[in-house]
Formats: C-alpha cells, structure tokens, sequence
C-alpha cells in the first residue's frame, strides 16, 4: 500500500511542475528531477529518484522521499523492494510503504493494482471528503447560453459581463415573473438542450480529485429540469457524481430548499459554487466554500460580501479548486 500523502503530491507535482531545472516550494526549492518528467526522452522516462529529497510544503510538516520511485505521467510504479521508512516529524510520523509487487501501481481511480482502495497510515479506511459541486457557470456555461436564447427571442442584447448580480429580471428590466417564465421557456429550446458547454478543466480536476473526495452536486436548478441535467451530466461527467440534489430555485411551482440544508444533509466540507450569496449562506453554518469566478470574469462575484468570511476562498479556474483540495488533504492525512 502506498501512503497517500505521497500519492498526492507526486500528482500535483506531475501535474504542475514547469520545465525550470528548480521549482519553487512555498519558497523552498527542489530539484528538476523532480518536475517536468514531460521533457524526458522515451529511455530516460523511468527516471529513478536516487537522492533524498526533503522539503517543506508550508502546511505543517514536512516531507521526506527516500528509496525509488519510477514516476510516470499516468502512474506512479514502486521499483523497490518491501520496505519501510518511519521518519519522525515536527513531532508526527510518516510511513513509506514499499511493496515488491512490481506490477502494483496506482491508478487515476485511486485504487493499487490489486483494486483495493488506498488508504491512510494507521486508518486504511478513512473517509472521503465530501464536496458539493454547483452546476452552473462551475460545470457548465448556463448564462452564455441564456443570453443566445434572450438576444434571439427578445432582442435584448447583454454579456456575461453586464450581470453584477445573477438575477436575470434585474439585468433585462423586467418583471421577475417574466424573467422566470422566460427561462422556462429557455429550457424547451436547443439554446439550453444543446447550447451548454462544460466550463474548460472542470472534467479533469473532478476525476482526479475523485480518488479522494466524494462528489455530490448541489444545485439551483428547478425539478423541471431534472432529467435533462441528470442526463447532461452524464454526457459529460459520467460516474463522478455520488448523489444529485436539486434546490428548485425560482421554480414555478414546487416548494424550494436551501442549499446549506442540502449541503449538511450530505455531510459537505466544501462547496464549489459561483454565487455569493449561497456562499455566505453555507459558510454561516460551518461549510467551506471556494467561490468559482472564471478567469475572474463573473461580475456577480465580486460583490466583496462573501469572500470577507473566513470560510469563502476565492478561485479563478479548476486547477485553482484542485490544488486548495489537495493541499488540504495533504495537510491532514
């Protein structure tokens, strides 16, 4: 079995290193051998980590490699006979376990060759964390699609730029039953049906966090429209999803639920959602939150409110959302 905090962090490190000969560290410096395994030739891509390599990943206890590793992009192989190391510190201790099965590795769904799960020192069944993922303009690009659909059908020209808050009737200047019924509308077409295109990285960031984290989404979104999200998300991001909640927010009929309800139902840590307002509702009872604005291009977001809790973190894209999750686990593993 291989200690997930190594798992982990040779994943973002394969992940995020650059070509540079050195990378930083939290202001500490490692060697290139290592990052950048993309630059290897074919006969050099088993490289062997021959020296120790210590450095600090500034949550709290440091790390120290020893013994070899074969890292590849799509796997990190064991090349070593069984052994371990049991290295004091900061006042913790932690375990490398090295298995003489060549052929163990560990896979993109978190598990050893063998299939079994991988587990934590002294706790092989230790749970998941459990996130709550939004849907809209976090997994998908809704509003870019309303705006064809509103220009096409109403005449009313606006970019994603033009909403300081995500209420359409106050953006349109119209009635909010009209604005409603609009969207409904918006949902008969092909503008919503075929028009909403997964935001960039999400789909990659998800199915590497799922080997640690149990995704659930929590949305927003009316019951009318279940089955069509039920199956978008399937098209696009099949089997991540755990459990799928519905809030049924602005709804035509139906009754409605908060999403800090749903979120403590299912036991969420974490939130990943773009709007401020269910950011704050959330943090107010305990739940983190990393407020999604793209690029920094969601207007909606910046409304200062939310992100001045202790509990909302502001993050620009899903590599952003990854890293934060990992660093966390790492941290507490």
């Amino acid at each position: 079995m291989l200690n997930r905090r190594v798992i982990l962090l040779s994943r973002y490190l394969l992940r995020n290193c650059g070509s540079s000969p050195l990378m930083a560290v939290n202001g500490t410096l490692a060697p290139a051998i290592f990052c950048g395994f993309s630059h290897l030739s074919e006969a050099n891509e088993r490289c062997l980590i021959q020296n120790r390599i210590s450095f600090d990943m500034g949550i709290g206890s440091g790390l120290n490699l020893k013994y070899g590793l074969s890292i590849r992009r799509d796997q990190i192989q064991k090349s070593c006979a069984v052994a371990r190391y049991k290295q004091p510190i900061n006042g913790s201790e932690l375990f490398l376990v090295k298995n003489s099965d060549p052929n163990c590795h560990v896979n993109g769904s978190g598990e050893c060759g063998n299939g079994k799960p991988l587990g934590f020192p002294g706790n092989p069944n230790q749970e998941k964390l459990v996130v709550a993922v939004d849907v809209d303009e976090v997994l998908g690009s809704f509003l870019s699609a309303l705006n064809k659909f509103i220009a096409d059908r109403c005449s009313w020209n606006h970019s994603v730029s033009e909403y300081h808050v995500y209420e359409f009737f106050k953006i349109w200047k119209c009635s909010r039953s009209e604005a409603d019924i609009l969207v409904h509308e918006f949902f008969k077409t092909h503008y919503f049906q075929d028009g909403i295109h997964p935001i960039p990285g999400a789909l990659s960031a998800l199915q590497h966090l799922s080997s640690f984290c149990s995704l659930s989404v929590v949305t927003s979104r009316q019951n009318a429209i279940k089955d069509h999200t039920l199956e978008w998300l399937e098209k696009h991001y099949p089997g991540l999803f755990e459990e799928i909640h519905f809030g049924n927010h602005f709804a035509l009929d139906g009754q409605s639920k908060p999403k800090s309800e749903i979120c403590r139902s299912l036991g969420a840590k974490f939130l990943i959602d773009d709007n401020p307002r269910y950011a704050l509702e959330c943090a107010e009872v305990g739940i983190k939150v990393l407020l999604f604005d793209y690029h920094n291009s969601y207007p909606w977001c910046k409304t200062g409110v939310a992100e001045s809790h202790p509990l909302v973190t502001k993050v620009h894209n899903w590599q952003e959302v990854e890293q934060k999750l990992t660093s966390l686990v790492i941290s507490e593993c």
